[in-house]
């Protein structure tokens, strides 16, 4: 039996989720691997689910459709994609797999193609793997990782990128917090019409994608961090959902942050809407909130 460590969830694999070098096998990694087109690229990544053991050729075509159904918003960062989908029952354990491509392949998302990493993402719940995804987003964020994944050499080398500690670097793209006095909902967010009206912050943002268990808990993670340096977290929640759910929300929230592919899938919410198009840019998304909460 394994034994229970705190703060620390084993999934039914056995494997710490909060592990992110080890939910990604040897066997998932596949290094200058050729596809056709983005299809491709995610059935690459989803076969090495697949032979690993953690989910079944269901999932791989499931994370397909979520493309397909809502566009790109699968690709949160330059170069980098992170597939997923819901669970279903081919999932056995929350694991992940990378395929770097020998040639880079587009996605149809302007501002991050074309991609060359592809990371699948299965999960057998909604929580299993939150802790992952805020190492990946760390990982991503750090430009000294995030080019030892371009260039690894072995899948051994990938892990080693993936790696995150104690001992790992801050971001050194990360900007001062503003010079804000009192709690933040005393520093009410603008009006969309960019007018000097202010209107008293509810205390919530929303990050949304497609499923509500990839993309935006990545978006979330890096926002939590973006407050963490504000001194703002104490303030402030920052919750991931879904297309379906943020509908529904969309008023209990300040605003909500997404890609520009979510945000055609949402219409009109009536609260404003703020597009990111790098997920790992904590610079971008300081930006967003700044203007929308006008300091």
């Amino acid at each position: 039996m394994l034994p229970r460590i705190p703060g620390v969830t084993i999934d039914p694999g056995g494997i710490p989720v909060s592990d992110l070098s080890g939910l990604v096998p040897t066997s998932a990694i596949r290094l200058d691997a050729s596809a056709t087109d983005w299809r491709d690229a995610i059935r690459l990544s989803g076969d090495l689910l697949t032979a690993a053991g953690t989910a079944g050729p269901s999932y791989t075509e499931a994370m397909i459709e979520v493309v397909e159904e809502h566009g790109p918003y699968i690709v949160i960062a330059p170069g980098f994609a992170l597939a997923h989908a819901r669970p279903d029952g081919s999932v056995a354990r929350t694991g992940l797999s990378f395929v770097r491509l020998s040639e880079p392949v587009e996605f149809g998302n302007k501002a991050n193609d074309p991609v060359q990493l592809v990371m699948a993402l299965a999960s057998v719940d909604s929580k299993a793997h939150q802790k992952a995804l805020a190492s990946l987003a760390r990982v991503l964020g750090t430009p000294e990782r995030r080019l030892a994944l371009d260039n690894a050499t072995s899948p051994e080398g990938v892990l080693a990128a993936l790696e995150t500690g104690s001992g790992a670097k801050k971001n050194p793209r990360a900007v001062p917090a503003p010079a804000v006095s009192g709690a933040a909902n005393e520093t009410a967010p603008t009006s969309e019409s960019g007018s000097s009206d202010q209107v008293p912050s509810k205390g919530l943002v929303l990050t949304v994608c497609g499923n509500g268990l990839g993309t935006s808990l990545f978006l979330k993670n890096t926002a939590e961090q973006v407050l963490d340096r504000w001194g703002w977290s104490p303030y402030l929640t920052i919750e991931a959902t879904d297309t379906i759910s943020a509908k529904g929300r969309a008023k209990e929230a300040d605003f909500l942050l997404t890609s520009q592919a979510i945000a055609q899938t949402l219409g009109d919410v009536g609260v404003p809407v703020e597009i990111i198009e790098n997920f790992t840019s904590q610079e971008e998304i300081d930006a967003a909130m700044r203007h929308r909460y006008a300091v």
